[in-house]
């Protein structure tokens, strides 16, 4: 590209980084350029100049080193040049508040990223390091006031430039509007004219390289002393790292998000713990007992017209399932009650919303079995999403039976309504295979038990039947639907049933609090009765319908805005 009239403005690209991110190492890529010519860190005196702190430097670059920022930003950044574009090098800390808006408006911006974990180990080599030292607070400042001013920066990682820089260095090219040139992959040993003053401190590695080196297979040892610097700034270079382009041809990019059974549910907040998180921050430990070994309790709630459905009931059986799990140090029931009024007022979910209620065994002191070394206390996720009834309960669903068994009491008694459901997940996955909507699952004895998410209803010649709660979990929407059957003067017989006789019904149905009443149109290939959703059922969904429209402990909400 041919050079700009002499005394013609550059187009400035503005490079943002924190220190030890190769930022000098893409500096000297982009001088290979033909049509550019570079500043390094040009706001450095007046950085210094205005903050006081010491650097072994400091007098030499303040007496060589224009200290006028606003001066460095019109003459230096912005003065006329003699090429098309100027580079500018600049570490976050040094966007002072002092400094004119057009440094932020005027040109084009990308910022560098580089994982905090490979920072630490070699940064104090001039300085001490430190939060403000790191700046990585200050590069989110950046991305968000470039994101308010109309022009999201490109963020490109260290760690894809090192891997492959042709492809990391061609997409940054595209997105700055300029022309990717092959020698900016290559430069020659040594220092050059344009360093700082400082270089001789900070750019020994650089001036012995010749192009960006691969990246370490295997990590420096990570100094301990500074974990918790390491803890505070994680985070905010993840938030960065959503943000880089994938570009990198040696590696895939990331395929997209899946889409959501409902799209609102992507921006959620979660409780996990004490506090209440958004969806992508709401995790728990490593060490928690439901990431060891499945060591939790849990419950499905469903809300209907601001009020949740028989709570009580099942807080009851969450504190039993904790009792016959041993739990200690159990949150109080007023304490998990408020937890969910407050993550149902923070999501604003009133009515057709669905609760995930998990309580672990809680954090671990180091891995194992053992619940002696659960220390810390029991960990609750509230975890509530918009759900309307997961099953077709207009036109009914097929079952599948399962060869694999349902718990038996003298392993793990089913109810427990624990989290370890390695058993259910394999059932389902046979009715997934099936192309069957769930599966049925049999006791030891070869009886229906139940499927592998709910239980089951059957009629024949006007009588409901349900199998035994031995195997299965006596589910609360089951034994409210007990209730309903007999309030709806129909006979109810709970005892063992055979498949066969499933077969045979004239109708069936599923009950569930997130299915709800769902009729059953095929079991193994067999029609039930006509393969349409018969009269019992469509009595009971009705009679169910009433009961959820007036029941429930109603959600509390502020009085005042």
């Amino acid at each position: 590209m041919a050079s700009p009239p002499e005394g013609v403005e550059p187009a400035v690209i503005h490079a943002w980084s924190a220190p030890r991110s190769l930022s000098t190492s893409l500096m000297y890529s982009f001088s290979e350029r033909d049509d550019m010519d570079v500043l390094d860190e040009p706001l450095y005196a007046n950085f210094l100049r205005v903050t006081g702190v010491d650097r072994p430097y400091r007098q030499e670059l303040l007496s060589k080193m224009d200290p006028d920022g606003n001066k460095v930003v019109k003459e230096v950044i912005f003065g006329p040049g003699e090429k098309a574009y100027r580079y500018c090098k600049h570490i976050a800390k040094q966007r002072l508040p002092n400094l004119t808006g057009d440094l932020m408006k005027k040109g084009k911006h990308f910022i560098l990223i580089r994982n905090p974990m490979n920072i630490l180990p070699s940064f104090d080599k001039v300085v001490p390091p430190s939060f403000l030292e790191l700046g990585v607070a200050e590069l989110v400042a950046i991305y968000s006031e470039l994101c308010e001013l109309g022009s999201p920066p490109p963020v490109i990682d260290a760690d894809d430039l090192r891997r492959d820089p042709e492809a990391v260095l061609s997409g940054l090219c595209e997105d700055l509007g300029i022309p990717f040139q092959p020698q900016m992959l290559k430069w020659k040993a040594g220092p050059r004219d344009f360093d700082g003053i400082w270089a001789p401190w900070w750019y020994e590695s650089v001036h012995t390289s010749t192009g960006f080196s691969k990246s370490r297979r295997y990590p420096m040892t990570f100094p301990f002393a500074l974990y918790d610097l390491l803890e505070q700034s994680l985070p905010f270079y993840n938030m960065l790292k959503r943000q880089v382009r994938r570009t990198t041809g040696s590696l895939l990019p990331p395929p997209p998000d899946p889409p959501l059974p409902v799209p609102e549910n992507k921006k959620i907040l979660v409780w996990v713990g004490d506090e209440l998180l958004p969806r992508d921050s709401a995790r728990v430990s490593v060490f928690d007992s439901v990431v060891q070994g499945g060591d939790a309790v849990w419950e499905g709630l469903r809300i209907y017209d601001g009020k949740v459905f028989k709570l009580e009931e099942h807080l009851d059986r969450l504190f039993d399932s904790t009792k016959a799990m041993a739990f200690s140090n159990v949150p109080s029931r007023d304490w998990i009650k408020d937890a969910i009024f407050k993550t149902l007022n923070a999501n604003g979910m009133f009515n057709n919303a669905h609760i995930r209620l998990t309580l672990t065994r809680g954090k671990k002191v180091t891995s194992g079995m053992s619940p002696t070394f659960n220390l810390y206390g029991c960990v609750l996720i509230v975890l509530a999403e918009w759900k309307p009834p997961v099953y077709d309960n207009s036109h009914g669903i097929k079952l599948v039976t399962a060869t694999t068994r349902r718990n038996s009491p003298n392993s793990v008694d089913s109810k427990i309504h624990h989290n370890n459901l390695i058993n259910n997940i394999l059932a389902k996955i046979e009715g997934n295979l099936a192309q069957a909507e769930d599966a049925i699952m049999l006791d030891q004895d070869g009886f229906v038990s139940e499927t592998n998410a709910t239980n089951i209803f059957m009629v024949k010649k006007g009588i409901v039947l349900t199998p035994h709660a031995d195997y299965c979990l006596p589910g609360i929407t089951r034994a409210t639907v007990m209730d309903l059957v007999v309030k709806e003067n129909l006979v109810l017989h709970e005892r063992r049933i055979s498949l066969s006789e499933f077969h045979a019904a004239d109708e069936v149905w599923t009950t569930g609090t997130m299915g709800e009443i769902t009729p059953v149109v095929m079991i193994d290939g067999r029609e039930i009765g006509d393969g349409k959703i018969g009269l019992v059922t469509r009595q009971i969904q009705s009679a169910y319908k009433v009961l959820t429209a007036g029941l429930g402990v109603p959600i509390p909400r502020n009085a005042e805005a």
